[in-house]
């Protein structure tokens, strides 16, 4: 792994003691001996605890450097740069990737570093996904309402409850999912309200409250076998107006009927384990106009990698314990009107951003600010937004803009302007968009 970072100076007698004689350093003989008493355990401990140091304070991508000082030591630590089990630790600490998909974990980790790399510095290849639209009948059938991304798929959720199914590494739409249709209760009532790929499963709702799984198969066909796992009853549930989750856990947010905000599903065995919650309260009226109408997204819900759940409107954001669904973790209610559809949650960290067009980035545990920064335009035309573990993504204005979101630095604006945008994703290596022209793009930054 290369790096541009200057290395630190290893002379071995880098301090001179003054006064009590003359004294040269230690000999070659003396620093072998002392190199030979630290153990390979303990210089690839003091190698990840550089690396994470470095992570923390400078950024990711700065840990590559500090490792290559490490290395520059001498040779006995330079052999350390081999271990396998070193690399598996800080891909996994650094860039949170617990499976590895290349040869090796040094391997996995040049990857992502570079990857995060071409981030930074606008390294990505644009494309503009096609299917086939023959079979819709209906001109809004074909706006896209919700996108899902995991490293292999993209998952586009369309206004008559319809899945289409990209593969990344080609861009080919692979498959679609269809949810088993009943009486609609509104011209939007089918809509899908959210995604979750999960493994080799995809499970999707539907605004009137419909959930469906779809199994994601190795050679799909062009239309792909779904099943309902939970009916909707919108008059004793409300309208669900967003809908995200994990392998563990699905969340459905709710609006129109008090003290139903929050569904919760355990994913394994696919059963309701809750129900509560008074966050929608105020939006009720407008929820229930979401079944005839496309309104702005009355609230959003999204799972951390903490089993917790972070929820919006625009006058409240919660943080939930999925574990103990009862307990709220954190709440923050103070007079700020808040972006629905700029909040997401990357890993331990969520963004959200104001009404005043200031993103806010904290963390999902402790509430702590991690930054801020001002989303230009936001302020007079909204935001429709999202986050990786690096950077934030915004689009306003028909401008899509980046910032880096462990000090907050704005990076670069994407050179293709797509319109206004009524979805945003990204993980990190893709970001994928919808415009309400009903146009899909994809931006690949891999390495």
């Amino acid at each position: 792994m290369s790096s541009s970072a200057p290395s630190s100076s290893s002379s071995g007698g880098g301090r001179r003691r003054r006064g009590g004689g003359d004294f040269d350093g230690p000999s070659s003989s003396r620093r072998r001996a002392t190199n030979e008493v630290w153990p390979e355990p303990f210089i690839e401990a003091l190698a990840t605890q550089v690396a994470i140091d470095a992570s923390r304070s400078l950024g990711r991508i700065h840990a590559a450097a500090a490792l290559s000082n490490v290395f520059q030591v001498c040779s006995t630590w330079r052999a350390v740069s081999r271990s396998e089990l070193l690399w598996h630790r800080l891909t996994t600490q650094i860039w949170g990737r617990t499976d590895r998909l290349l040869d090796t974990w040094r391997d996995e980790y040049v990857y992502w570093h570079t990857t995060a790399c071409n981030f930074r510095t606008h390294r990505s290849l644009h494309t503009v996904l096609q299917f086939d639209q023959s079979d819709v009948d209906e001109p809004d059938s074909l706006m896209c309402r919700c996108l899902a991304i995991s490293l292999r798929h993209l998952a586009c959720g369309f206004a008559d409850g319809t899945i289409r199914l990209f593969d990344l590494a080609t861009r080919v739409h692979v498959t679609t999912f269809r949810p088993h249709h009943r009486d609609r209760l509104g011209q939007f009532s089918r809509a899908v309200s959210g995604i979750v790929i999960a493994d080799a499963r995809i499970v999707f709702a539907s605004i009137d409250g419909d959930i469906h799984i779809g199994v994601i198969d190795r050679t799909p066909a062009a239309i792909s076998p779904t099943r309902r796992v939970h009916e909707g009853n919108v008059m004793n549930d409300g309208v669900l107006v967003d809908f995200a989750g994990c392998d563990r856990w699905w969340v459905g947010l709710y609006a129109g009927v008090p003290g139903r905000a929050f569904h919760i599903w355990d994913g394994n065995s696919e059963e309701l384990v809750f129900v509560g919650g008074s966050l929608t309260d105020p939006e009720s009226v407008t929820g229930w106009h979401m079944l005839a109408e496309p309104m702005e997204q009355v609230g959003r819900v999204r799972v951390s990698s903490r089993e917790s759940a972070v929820a919006c409107t625009s006058l409240q954001l919660m943080v939930l314990d999925l574990r103990n669904q009862e307990v709220v973790l954190n709440e923050e209610e103070n007079g700020v009107v808040w972006m629905v559809t700029s909040m997401d949650v990357s890993n331990e960290t969520y963004i959200v951003v104001d009404g005043h067009g200031v993103a806010v980035v904290r963390r999902v545990g402790t509430m702590e600010e991690v930054c801020t920064f001002t989303v230009t335009g936001a302020a007079q035309r909204g935001a429709v937004g999202c986050m990786n573990m690096g950077y934030a993504v915004m689009s306003s204005g028909g401008a899509i803009r980046v910032w880096e979101i462990e000090h907050g630095q704005y990076l670069y604006r994407f050179r293709e302007r797509i319109g206004a945008a009524n979805a945003v994703i990204a993980n990190d290596r893709y970001v994928a968009a919808s415009g309400f022209d009903t146009t899909l793009h994809l931006w690949d930054f891999g390495a």
